[in-house]
């Protein structure tokens, strides 16, 4: 018998370390609740990781086995748990995070004290973090050189998905359990416990159920939604994703960051797509029809289409190896500014912006979406991340702060990546005198105000031509046409100018020339 632990892979198919130790002989799956990483959860992440749990628990079901359930210091529950199984070997997919690393450390240390083998693998990722690297042996900071290595590494197929004879009978798990007595004892998901198939509730880890639908959970759902999308809209995604109003992105962030469905699976899937984009441009005469593609910044069609999806597989694979290799930058900047930043960091501005009360309709949709929802259109994340380090001034890690709070899909990688790249701190970021115009891009990416006007209903029934010219409203003017929706808290061109002057200062520049 083999032990998996589950960690950030929450399902059986497309699962590397998994399949490795079916290969060998009959498996049996655990998860433990670290209390080292609920210290950084959150009630929404906590609900997600309990749904995703529950349909990995349901297909371990279907094939006659169950999931062992535990919390406590991985350290210490996996050894006694591979040896009340009389487990050969604890398995495992490698987490790049540094937390991750050094928990990982630690568990194999305890194992090898106690001479039971262990067996890491890649299978977050399709390419590992430390296998794309410049020409100098460099780790990438520059995503378009990425890419390009990125696209042209072979990737392996999905791993085969163990069926029942592969994984322990229920019935032997419970036996194994509940007769070893001590520290493995059925009765609850208290620390130190091992329980099959017993999950508890967010009161039970010390979270609140979240206000927020923090939506479908399970490798059903996430090949449902993947096929939804690869069907008809992926065929668009260029032209369509910046629109939050239309169902034109995937929505796969969630079902990836729990890995209830694997990344060669979803990238497999994008190769179908792109196959049948090339059939479908070469039938139209379109543009991208010989399929090279390039990176997609010259090209229209199907297939580039596909491309500029697979981008952001890229993207994500991106901001991990950036994370593992410069693990400080979940709380350090990695461009260096000669004289520092002077954030702002007006307390009271911070709140209006978390509270989605700024007066600029774009953002505070995007702000209450994310409360709603505990999800953010990924064109409304670069706006409000905007308006906070460029309008409101503040900085970065107050927002990322936020954004860990409240996205189901948080990841630390893509988190920190993001936030750092609209506060002009990051790798690869935007210039620091690049700073989006709330109104522009609220009118030029929601013109019918449809989007809006769906998370701020004070703004129901007012014209969409208003809603988009808020900010140069009168007083009296904002009064008549929705008499419960914020004034705007600042103005945006005197806040430019003032961000402009911060970031010139802290380059060592004069903010007068």
């Amino acid at each position: 018998m083999e032990l998996f632990w589950h960690r950030r892979d929450l399902r059986i198919a497309d699962n590397v370390g998994l399949a490795a130790a079916a290969d060998r002989d009959e498996v049996a799956g655990a998860f433990v609740f670290d209390d080292d990483v609920l210290a950084h959860a959150s009630d929404v992440r906590v609900r997600r990781l309990l749904d995703g749990l529950a349909a990995l628990r349901e297909d371990y079901r279907d094939r006659g086995s169950d999931l062992l359930v535990a919390r406590g210091d991985p350290e210490t529950v996996l050894p006694e748990l591979a040896e009340a199984l009389d487990a050969d070997r604890v398995v495992w997919n490698r987490d790049y995070s540094g937390l991750a690393r050094e928990r990982d450390a630690q568990v194999r240390k305890a194992l090898n004290a106690v001479g039971t083998d262990r067996e890491a693998h890649h299978d977050a990722v399709l390419h590992t973090p430390d296998s794309i690297r410049t020409n100098a042996g460099d780790p990438y900071s520059v995503y378009t050189y990425y890419w390009r290595k990125w696209t042209d590494r072979e990737t392996e197929p999905p791993a085969p998905t163990p069926g029942a004879s592969d994984l322990v009978d229920a019935d032997a798990l419970s036996a194994a359990v509940s007769t070893d007595g001590g520290a493995l004892a059925d009765g609850g998901v208290a620390t130190d416990r091992v329980v099959v198939g017993d999950l508890p509730a967010p009161a039970d880890l010390g979270f609140a159920e979240p206000e927020a639908d923090v939506g479908p959970a399970g490798t059903e759902a996430a090949r449902d939604r993947l096929d939804a999308f690869l069907s008809e809209a992926v065929f668009s995604y260029d032209a369509e994703r910046d629109y939050p109003a239309r169902e034109a992105t995937s929505r796969m962030s969630a079902f990836l960051k729990y890995g209830e469905i694997g990344v060669r699976e979803v990238y497999e899937a994008t190769e179908r797509a792109r196959a049948a984009a090339e059939e479908r441009a070469a039938a139209d005469g379109t543009a991208g029809a010989d399929g090279d593609g390039g990176d997609g910044d010259d090209e229209e069609g199907p297939v580039a289409a596909v491309e500029e999806y697979q981008q952001q597989l890229a993207w994500r694979e991106f901001y991990v190896q950036v994370l593992y290799h410069n693990p400080e930058l979940v709380t350090e900047n990695f461009r260096t500014y000669e004289e520092g930043i002077a954030w702002r960091d007006d307390p009271e501005e911070i709140a209006a912006w978390e509270r989605g009360e700024t007066g600029y309709p774009i953002v505070d949709a995007g702000m209450r979406q994310l409360r709603a929802e505990a999800f953010v259109h990924n064109r409304v994340r670069m706006v409000v991340a905007s308006f906070l380090t460029k309008d409101l001034l503040a900085d970065w890690r107050h927002g990322y702060d936020h954004f860990r709070e409240h996205l189901a899909d948080h990841d630390t990688a893509n988190d920190t990546g993001g936030w750092q790249w609209a506060a002009s701190t990051g790798t690869d970021a935007q210039p620091y005198f690049r700073i989006f115009n709330p109104m522009t891009q609220g009118e030029r990416y929601d013109p019918d105000a449809e989007y809006i006007k769906r998370y701020v209903p004070e703004l129901q029934g007012v014209d969409a031509d208003r809603i988009h010219e808020w900010h140069e409203l009168s007083s009296t003017q904002r009064a008549n046409a929705a008499p419960d929706y914020s004034a705007p808290i600042v103005d945006h061109s005197e806040r430019r100018e003032a961000a402009l002057a911060m970031y010139k200062r802290a380059r060592g520049e004069d903010p007068d020339e």
